[in-house]
C-alpha cells in the first residue's frame, strides 16, 4: 500500500495498526508481548520505547540501505539494520536508565531485548522489500510500533484485571495469559480485510 494523499494516509495507519499488527497478525514480538504486559505502567513504557525504536531505526536504515545499494552490499542489510537498532536500543538504555530510573528497571532484561526484537528487524526489512519512500517507511516504523504498543497495553489491562479473578488455579498465571493471547489474536483477525 502506497501513501497518496490523506485518504491513503489514514488507511496506511489502519492497516499498520490494526490490520497487520506485529503481534496479533505478524505473530512477531512476542517474548517482550508476553514478558511485559503484566502491568499497564511498564507495557506503556515498553510500547513508547519500541516506538521511538521502530520509528527511527525505519528513518536511519532508508539511509543506509540507499548507501549499501549504492555499494553494491545488499546482501549486508540485515547485518547493518541489527548494527543500526542495537546502537538505537543502547541510546534508549542509557536515556531511561537517567531520567526513567524506576520505569529501567520494571522493564529489566527486556529493555536490551528490543534489539533482538523480530518486530523492530522486521519493520526495516519490510520498508525495503515492499519499496517503501522515505515519509512511508517512518509511517510504518511509528504505526507498526503504535500497534504493538496498543497490543500490549491491552494485554496488560485484561492481566490486572485476572489477578484478581476468580479462575482455577490451574489457568492463574502463564496459561491465562496465552488463552487471552490467543482470544485477542482471532479477534485482531476480524480486520484482516478490511484495508486492501
Amino acid at each position: 500500500m502506497r501513501i497518496t494523499d490523506v485518504g491513503s494516509f489514514f488507511l496506511f495507519m489502519v492497516n499498520c495498526i490494526l490490520c497487520n499488527n506485529f503481534i496479533f497478525s505478524r505473530f512477531l514480538g512476542c517474548c517482550p508481548f508476553l514478558g511485559v504486559s503484566s502491568k499497564v505502567q511498564t507495557a506503556t513504557g515498553m510500547g513508547l520505547a519500541v516506538t521511538f525504536v521502530m520509528g527511527i531505526a525505519s528513518l536511519v536504515t532508508y539511509f543506509v540501505n540507499l548507501l549499501l545499494v549504492a555499494l553494491g552490499l545488499e546482501y549486508l542489510q540485515t547485518i547493518a539494520f541489527i548494527l543500526v537498532i542495537a546502537a538505537l536500543v543502547q541510546f534508549v538504555e542509557m536515556f531511561m536508565k537517567k531520567s526513567m530510573p524506576s520505569l529501567y528497571s520494571a522493564l529489566g532484561i527486556y529493555l536490551p531485548l528490543i534489539t533482538t526484537n523480530c518486530a523492530v528487524l522486521a519493520v526495516t526489512i519490510m520498508n525495503v522489500e515492499n519499496h517503501y519512500n522515505l515519509f512511508e517507511s517512518v509511517c510504518n516504523g511509528v504505526f507498526g510500533a503504535l500497534g504493538f504498543m496498543l497490543a500490549i497495553v491491552l494485554m496488560a489491562g485484561v492481566r490486572e484485571r485476572l489477578e484478581t479473578s476468580d479462575i482455577p488455579k490451574s489457568f492463574k498465571g502463564f496459561p491465562s495469559s496465552l488463552i487471552t493471547a490467543g482470544l485477542m489474536s482471532i479477534a485482531f483477525m476480524g480486520f484482516q480485510g478490511l484495508v486492501k
